[in-house]
């Protein structure tokens, strides 16, 4: 099972050149954003979505996976950016839901409509703060 949006992408130029119009400049706006925001960070095509750095994660089927450390993509109605660091026990956007404005968070998911939505000076921190801790609870 897939939770994200199918794509016959295999390529980040692919992923890039297959966003629907709607999302198109808000997904490009983001690629930029997150590029620069954690340069360390390398973007990749992974599962559906752009990834941007990864570390080894054990997947339900119990298999050594690399997951992206943040990950992008675009939903039917939505936009995602997935930030998959744990502090404390605590998943890093859900520590950060009040600040980043008028988004809908859960677990390691961020989801907006309008990039207007998104207090990106927070998203910023928050993907730093990812760059320094990837990794999800086992």
């Amino acid at each position: 099972m897939n939770m994200f949006k199918p794509t016959k992408a295999k390529t980040v130029k692919e992923y890039l050149d297959a966003v629907p119009k709607e999302h198109k400049e808000m997904v490009m706006f983001l690629n930029n954003f997150i590029k620069k925001a954690v340069p360390k960070l390398k973007v990749h095509f992974a599962n559906n979505m752009l990834g941007y750095g990864s570390f080894p994660y054990k997947n339900a089927k119990k298999e050594m996976i690399e997951w992206p450390t943040v990950a992008l993509a675009s939903q039917k109605s939505y936009v995602s950016i997935y930030v998959c660091s744990v502090i404390d026990g605590e998943y890093v956007a859900e520590a950060h839901k009040k600040e980043l404005g008028k988004v809908k968070v859960g677990r390691s998911c961020i989801s907006f409509k309008k990039i207007e939505d998104v207090n990106l000076p927070v998203l910023k921190k928050v993907l730093k703060v990812a760059e320094k801790h990837p990794g999800l609870v086992k």
